[in-house]
């Protein structure tokens, strides 16, 4: 009686982390599409994505690293880069 107590123990333990990796995993996988999402609608729209954001100018600074301004607005309907999040989030 005791070994089919502890089989199905370890049963039970091995769905419990099965459902575990499964949510963790579910979690990172949306979050890399997401933003995968983001990028390729930032780049179709003519912008530059870079730490999270897209912007619509990159300036090359004297020292060699760039510098970006004009943040586009995923929100903003009127510009391609809002017209591409809004299209990608019905589809």
């Amino acid at each position: 009686m005791k070994e089919a107590t502890g089989e199905a123990n370890v049963t039970v333990i091995t769905i419990v982390l099965i459902a575990i990796v499964l949510a963790v995993g579910t979690v990172i996988v949306k979050s890399v599409l997401n933003n995968s999402r983001r990028s390729s609608c930032c780049n179709s729209a003519g912008g530059y994505w870079h730490g999270g954001r897209c912007y619509a100018t990159k300036t090359k600074k004297s020292d060699g690293s760039y510098e970006y301004g004009g943040g586009l607005s995923e929100n903003d309907t009127e510009s391609s880069y809002g017209q591409c999040m809004n299209d990608e989030e019905d589809a």
